[in-house]
């Protein structure tokens, strides 16, 4: 069946998902949604798009509207991408060390990955880190969160292939991950050691979020350009909300906050400091 995406049938889906997400899916878009969301109407045995507007807006399509997201969500990342944001993590880091806690102790560290994928960036957060300072001695603690749950899984198992990890150095790659064999050659696994701090789970930025704890650092990189202006307003303010007093938001090098009103110190292009 050659299913055709109507002009109304777009901007009843492009609606339902700013509403539910934030993300903007302007007309050059549209042949992505029509490619992407005929597999979820085949899946369903839908005829239209129009009825599947209708399915995954009834009380019986709440897990379809999540696959509906998880299928519109444009996921690309890879270990150590805009390492730069790394250098100055380590530095960060360091200074604390210094600054705050001369005896060399980290007593607790909390780290966000805001839109984590499929989780590259935060195991290479948690490797910069491990590098840094004896997770046996600091509570350290790094949440990867992501609107996509397809995204979260492959994240949680921590399994990669070798083209995937090309970027994380031979000594890292040595240390925290294990080579596959045998039906996984040309895999790796990330180490348990490195997945202990982390912790991944499905947020939405465009829902209320709130956290027993403010966080130290929070990486939310390559998200924002998916937002129009008052979205990006709206979740940059809450991320200094969640920050602690001196805590620092790395965006994406594609991203700035020019034209937002927010409350940040602007360190360099991409890093700002509450």
């Amino acid at each position: 069946m050659d299913y055709e995406l109507q002009d109304h049938e777009f901007e009843k889906i492009s609606r339902l998902v700013y509403d539910v997400c934030g993300i903007a899916l302007h007309e050059g878009k549209r042949e992505m949604v029509r490619t992407r969301l005929i597999k979820r109407l085949r899946s369903r045995n839908l005829r239209s798009f129009s009825d599947y507007y209708r399915y995954v807006t009834a009380p019986e399509g709440t897990g379809e509207l999540i696959a509906m997201i998880d299928s519109l969500s444009t996921n690309l990342t890879n270990f150590f991408r805009e390492d730069g944001h790394f250098a100055r993590l380590k530095s960060v880091v360091q200074s604390w060390r210094v600054s705050l806690w001369g005896n060399g102790h980290l007593p607790q560290l909390r780290v966000w990955s805001a839109g984590c994928s499929t989780g590259e960036e935060p195991y290479t957060i948690a490797m910069v880190l491990s590098e840094l300072i004896s997770l046996g001695q600091v509570d350290l603690k790094i949440l990867a969160t992501d609107i996509s749950t397809a995204v979260l899984k492959k994240a949680a198992e921590g399994v990669y292939a070798e083209d995937k990890i090309k970027n994380v150095p031979i000594a890292l790659r040595r240390k925290y991950f294990l080579m596959g064999v045998k039906e996984w050659e040309g895999f790796y696994r990330v180490r348990e050691n490195l997945r202990l701090p982390i912790e991944f789970a499905r947020l939405n930025l465009k829902e209320p979020f709130s956290f027993k704890e403010p966080f130290d650092v929070i990486f939310c990189r390559n998200v924002m350009i998916y937002f129009d202006r008052k979205m990006q307003q709206l979740v940059v303010n809450r991320f200094y909300d969640c920050l602690k007093e001196g805590g620092w938001l790395f965006i994406g090098h594609s991203e700035s906050l020019t034209g937002i009103t927010h409350r940040f110190k602007y360190i360099e292009p991409s890093v700002y400091r509450k």
